[in-house]
């Protein structure tokens, strides 16, 4: 009893883990979302705000830091727990047709965690790695008018925005079981309040990929 207890507190506090990283990365979301979209209001704000991000130290170096450490994490514990989930199964699972009790969304968050994590790999290379090539490298801290220019040239190419907006489709069907499944790892479970949070999962997994697709195609219907 005292394994099957051990294994079972083990396994919850990788669910609680599991979600508040979600929780993190999904506020994440929410502020990348608002200063992206900026550029499509003012070029100047864009720029103001993306110049602080970018050279204030706190951002810089701690909370940057975090948010990669968050983004890893978070997908090492999601494909730790699919892994246990599907070696805890019984053998017969194949035949009990799963699809009739859970969405296809819940039975392959891993696949589209995978996919999202090949579109960071994409904005990495688009946007992280030459910015981190001016600022440590170069050494070109001071220039604030160079942010909406460089996001309006990776918008060029009608390949990458097709590429950016798939994946801010993935994005959506993650969100679309994470953001529900996030509060019932940590407990939160009410009659009263379940449906209103299901409603609200469905309106933040449409509407933030909706908003970064929105940015993307504005910019490059704007040439």
């Amino acid at each position: 009893m005292a394994t099957q207890s051990g294994v079972l507190g083990s396994s919850v506090a990788r669910k609680i883990a599991m979600a508040l990283s979600g929780f993190f990365l999904m506020l994440f979301l929410l502020q990348h979302l608002t200063i992206n979209f900026t550029s499509v209001i003012s070029s100047d704000m864009f720029n103001s705000l993306s110049h602080f991000m970018g050279t204030n130290p706190v951002v810089q170096f701690v909370l940057q830091p975090v948010l990669a450490f968050g983004v890893f994490f978070h997908l090492i514990m999601g494909m730790w727990l699919e892994y246990n989930n599907r070696q805890a199964r019984p053998i017969d699972y194949a035949f009990s047709r799963p699809q009739a009790n859970s969405s296809w969304v819940s039975r392959n968050m891993i696949i589209t965690g995978v996919m999202v994590l090949l579109f960071l790999a994409l904005h990495f290379y688009d946007f992280w790695f030459p910015e981190m090539k001016i600022k440590f490298i170069d050494g070109v801290w001071d220039i604030e008018d160079r942010y909406f220019t460089e996001l309006q040239h990776k918008f060029e190419n009608p390949v990458r925005v097709g590429l950016y907006c798939l994946s801010f489709i993935f994005l959506g069907l993650h969100l679309l079981h994470g953001f529900q499944s996030s509060f019932q790892s940590v407990g939160f479970k009410n009659k009263e309040y379940t449906p209103i949070l299901q409603k609200l999962s469905t309106v933040y997994a449409i509407v933030v990929p909706f908003g970064f697709i929105f940015i993307a195609l504005f910019h490059f219907l704007a040439h």
